[in-house]
């Protein structure tokens, strides 16, 4: 189940109310009049079936409430009551496949901005994995792909190729053109001032048969993996399965191979750098590829509401306002 909170003008209430009532899966429907001081007007609140909220916010925005006013929506740890159980029921599909896109895009958005935060995070993982390819230690890198944050931008990349929202597209991009060559030049900086201090052995990069070498020899796999992680994360992101995403983070190896880019270059391995380059690119595209297709599949199952349901709502509002302008 999800809350929904409205704020609209008192005159607008009553379509509003009518949509909730005549929509399959809302539970109970509280009306709150003259609550809202600021702007004036009526609060409304809904229990809604998850696998619901997607039309009925179609339905609000037909009727222009968030042009008139607001929309929240929150997710209760725990719903008990009959009339619950009976609207679950009731409403189509399961509420852990449902979509709400307008949740999605602010989720997406907020984690692909570029941000103090976030460079530091991508700094500090494409450091540990630098840190894991001069000591030949698989579990840094591992902790590397653990703490990068890069999976939030791609996610937001998929949904504004999908939803065409290229603000959101820019942003996204931003972060990520931005962050790892930030990253890649502190990872580089470290390595050259590492070799002269003999903090490591150049000899253990150079080596053939270095326990990382997955990361500079990328082969179909590399893809294959990418595009798998892509499908997962985007479908754990929609369904709020965040545990999921830690295995997505440990399958892709795009942090590791940013920090394998720089310290190649420091150490004069352009081989190595090119073939790290090639991974970082395949890992990106394949994540992006298969967030995308997730994407279009659900916007694919997702009912929509009836173009002329959405019409006939449009006209109770423009005959609403009509009508409160008269008096």
């Amino acid at each position: 189940m999800m809350m929904i909170r409205v704020q609209v003008p008192s005159g607008m209430t009553e379509a509003v109310v009518g949509v909730a009532r005549d929509h399959r899966g809302v539970a109970e429907v509280v009306v709150v009049s003259e609550a809202s001081l600021e702007p004036p007007g009526d609060l409304i609140e809904l229990q809604v079936a998850r696998e619901s909220v997607e039309q009925l916010l179609e339905g609000f925005d037909a009727l222009g409430v968030r042009d008139a006013g607001s929309v929240a929506l929150f997710t209760p740890d725990a719903v008990l009551g009959t009339r619950a159980d009976e609207a679950v029921a009731e409403a189509p599909g399961e509420g852990s496949d449902a979509v709400i896109w307008e949740e999605l895009k602010q989720r997406t958005g907020s984690d692909s901005r570029l941000t103090w935060q976030f460079l530091v995070f991508l700094v500090a993982a494409t450091n540990l994995a630098g840190i894991g390819i001069v000591t030949d230690s698989t579990i840094a890198i591992v902790g590397a792909m653990v703490v990068g944050p890069e999976f939030g931008p791609l996610a937001a990349v998929a949904v504004a190729l999908v939803e065409r929202r290229w603000v959101l597209a820019r942003q996204a991009a931003l972060a990520l053109l931005v962050g790892f060559p930030a990253a890649m030049l502190t990872v580089a900086a470290a390595a050259a001032v590492s070799v002269p201090l003999r903090l490591f052995d150049p000899a253990i990069v150079a080596a053939p048969d270095s326990a990382v070498e997955f990361i500079y020899k990328p082969g179909p796999y590399s893809f294959i993996v990418a595009v798998i992680a892509g499908a997962v994360g985007m479908v754990s992101l929609v369904g709020n399965k965040s545990s999921a995403l830690v295995g997505v983070f440990i399958s892709v190896t795009t942090v590791p191979a940013a920090g394998y880019v720089a310290v190649a270059l420091v150490l004069g391995q352009p081989e190595k750098a090119l073939g790290s380059a090639l991974q970082l690119a395949l890992n990106l595209t394949g994540i992006v590829v298969a967030a995308v297709v997730v994407l279009v599949v659900y916007r694919t199952l997702t009912p929509e509401m009836p173009p002329q349901a959405l019409a006939r709502l449009r006209d109770r509002t423009h005959w609403s306002a009509g009508r409160r302008r008269r008096r």
